[in-house]
Order: C-alpha cells, then sequence, then structure tokens
C-alpha cells in the first residue's frame, strides 16, 4: 500500500487531522499535542482507536501497530476489545496471591513489632498456602481453593491454618482496596466448608504455684540463668523483657518495659511498669556484675540469655512446666490466695482489660496496688506463708 504521511509533514503539520491510509489518522491538537488514531468498520460501527501518542510513537511504529491490528480485525475481532482483554489478562498477571499477598504485608508492616522482620505474620502464608496458590490470580481464588490447601493441616496444624485464613482475609481486603475483584466472604466459605476443628489447645504447662517457692529455693548457684529465671518467678513478665533487661530501664523499685519489647502490635501498646519488689531488687544487684553491653542477663558468647536455656534447665529436672507457665501460677495465685480486683491482677500480667472506650478514660496501670501484690507474692515465693491479701478498693 502506498501511504500519504512523511515525516516532515508530520512535523510542520498544523492542528487538524491526516489521513496516512489504510485507516491510520494522525491527530494535531490546536495545545500541540498529537495522537495517532486507527480507524475501521466492524458490523456497522466505525471505531476509533488510539495508538498512542506522538513523537513517543513514531509514523513506522503506528503503521506496523495498523497492521497488526488489522490482522485481529481481518479474523473477526473486534481490536478495542481484543486489547482491552489483553489488559485485564496482563493486569491479571501482575495481580497473582503471592503479589497481592507481599503488598498488603508491606502495607502493614509499620503495625508489625520491627516491622515484621520476624517473619511471624507472612510465615504461615508463606509456608502452608503460597506455595500452591502464589501464581494463582487472587481475583481468580474461591473458597474451594483455599478449603484444598488448607484441609491438610486444618486438624493438625490447627493454629497454623487459622493463621493462614486470618491473613488471607487480611490479603482479600487489600485486593478490594486496590479495585481488584475479589471475594472478601471467600475465607469465612472456607471455614464452613472446613467445619470445626479437632484440634485442642494445648496450653502452656504451668507449675502448680503452691510448688514455686519449692523451685525458686533451688535456682541458687548465683549464675546468670538462676538469677534471670528468679527475676521471671518474681515479675512476672514475660521472658523477651526479662532476657533484654537493661539497668536504664530501672528507676527506684520500678522497672519500666519499653513498648517495643512488649506483645502486641506495633503503635498500639506504650511502655509498662513493673513494680519491684525488695527481693527482686537484690536479684538485679547480683545480676549487675555479669552485665555485658548494658544488658544485666548476657549469654555466654554474645547477646543475651536465651529462652531455650531456661527451658533446658527445667527439662533436665524432669519438669513438664515451662517459663512462660510462672506467668500462669502467678495469676492462678491471685485468683485464688488474694482478693485482688480482675482489672488490678489483669494489669500485673500486662493483659488488656475493658472495651475500647472504657480504657480511653480508665488509663490507671495500678501501680500502687501491684506493688502490694508484687511484695506478697515475693515473700510467698521466698516461703512466707503465702496468706490471703486484703486488697484496699478505691
Amino acid at each position: 500500500m502506498r501511504y500519504k504521511l512523511s515525516s516532515k509533514q508530520i512535523e510542520r503539520s498544523k492542528p487538524g487531522k491526516y489521513a496516512d491510509g489504510d485507516g491510520l489518522w494522525f491527530v494535531k491538537r490546536s495545545d500541540g499535542g498529537a495522537q495517532w488514531v486507527f480507524r475501521y468498520t466492524l458490523h456497522d460501527r466505525r471505531p476509533e482507536m488510539g495508538l498512542g501518542k506522538y513523537p513517543e510513537v513514531g509514523l513506522a511504529e503506528a503503521r506496523e501497530s495498523v497492521a497488526k491490528w488489522r490482522a485481529v480485525l481481518r479474523d473477526g475481532q473486534d481490536p478495542i476489545k481484543v486489547r482491552n482483554r489483553q489488559k485485564r489478562e496482563a493486569a491479571r498477571a501482575d495481580n497473582t496471591l503471592s503479589t497481592v499477598a507481599r503488598e498488603a504485608f508491606e502495607a502493614r508492616k509499620a503495625e508489625l513489632k520491627d516491622d515484621g522482620k520476624a517473619g511471624r505474620w507472612f510465615s504461615p502464608l508463606e509456608m502452608h498456602v503460597l506455595p500452591k496458590l502464589g501464581t494463582v490470580p487472587i481475583e481468580e481464588i474461591d473458597q474451594n481453593d483455599l478449603k484444598r490447601v488448607l484441609a491438610p493441616i486444618w486438624h493438625d496444624k490447627a493454629d497454623a491454618a487459622k493463621k493462614a485464613l486470618t491473613r488471607l482475609s487480611i490479603v482479600m481486603r487489600h485486593a478490594a482496596a486496590m479495585g481488584l475483584e475479589v471475594d472478601l466472604l471467600a475465607t469465612e466459605k472456607t471455614r464452613a466448608l472446613l467445619g470445626k476443628s479437632r484440634h485442642v489447645i494445648q496450653h502452656i504447662p504451668a507449675l502448680p504455684w503452691k510448688e514455686v517457692p519449692d523451685f525458686y529455693a533451688s535456682l541458687n548457684d548465683g549464675s546468670v540463668t538462676h538469677l534471670a529465671l528468679r527475676l521471671l518467678v518474681l515479675s512476672a513478665a514475660r521472658s523477651k523483657p526479662v532476657r533484654f533487661c537493661r539497668m536504664e530501664q530501672i528507676a527506684g523499685d520500678v522497672w519500666t518495659i519499653p513498648a517495643e519489647l512488649m506483645k502486641g502490635r506495633k503503635g498500639q501498646v506504650s511502655d509498662f511498669r513493673v513494680p519491684l519488689s525488695q527481693e527482686a531488687l537484690g536479684v538485679i544487684e547480683q545480676a549487675k556484675p555479669f552485665a555485658r553491653d548494658g544488658y544485666l542477663f548476657p549469654s555466654i558468647r554474645k547477646g543475651v540469655i536465651s529462652d531455650a536455656t531456661w527451658s533446658r534447665l527445667m527439662e533436665r529436672r524432669g519438669m513438664d512446666a515451662r517459663p512462660h507457665g510462672f506467668r500462669t501460677s502467678f495469676r492462678t495465685w491471685l485468683a485464688e490466695a488474694t482478693d485482688a480486683p480482675e482489672q488490678v491482677a489483669e494489669t500485673c500480667l500486662a493483659h488488656v482489660t475493658g472495651t475500647k472506650v472504657a480504657r480511653a478514660y480508665q488509663r490507671s496501670d495500678f501501680l500502687e496496688q501491684r506493688r502490694v501484690l508484687m511484695e506478697r507474692w515475693a515473700d510467698f515465693v521466698t516461703g512466707g506463708e503465702g496468706k490471703v491479701v486484703q486488697m484496699v478498693r478505691k
């Protein structure tokens, strides 16, 4: 075919529409911009298909594009519809479950502890879902796909399966926010298909509170392991705050645990004050000579003492109980040997109580009431009578 336009004509053209032939038109606007248009006839209609802006798309490229879409037209298909379908398919290819899940994770990092570096948020998906569904466009995923993936672990690894399903719900909502057509009820439908899990929750074994004094008395060699475990028992704190305890966190008889060492989502937890009993302060004094790099309880080589060190100690003694279980021992003692109000007792463990509205108005951490309880707990642990503590209600 003989074309009508040349590159020089295009460069010098004034505002208007110029036909090149075979349905290709050059359109020059009054604002100086220009573009290529493909005009064709199909079913008594004369659609116009944009082929790109000039000079980003040159004359030769525009002619090649027209030749390609002419071939589609000869095949009886509408070039515009074919192109739109190709775009949707390309978009779906980019919006696989794996891609969207990682985007959702990135968007959520700011509220996760250490920006999610520990991997606990993403690992249920990475281990149990993405290996089988990661390359599938998220818009195509339904409850049957999710059931097929999670059914093998629904009863045997129930905790991981439920976490994976919860994460998937968040990912689906993220996809919907992106404008993708996903089934927001897919995860709930999956739960219905999977049914009730047969898994029985196993709580962390705890030492009965009446046996704690004997165990505490056995921690008597003055080592970092024994001293750290004593503070764990006395403070009823979680493992990480004790292991990463630093002297600058302690002022008088109050230990302020930084928010980053507390359990909970980033931005939703704050520093937590722990009243220290005289016994706890004595343990800290004994630990000071061992301090390294600012940490009271360093490991033998580098860093701080590990959870495993405590667990192995208890295992060697033939104990079923684990270090974290001392929080349960303490909480049971509060319930059975004191009349501590529920809120005060739960605050001792840094648990959140009450509704969101109630917490907005009730901001006390009950430090003075807790100070009395922690001193009595220390008295009991070190061989006191463990008599009922009478709390003064305010």
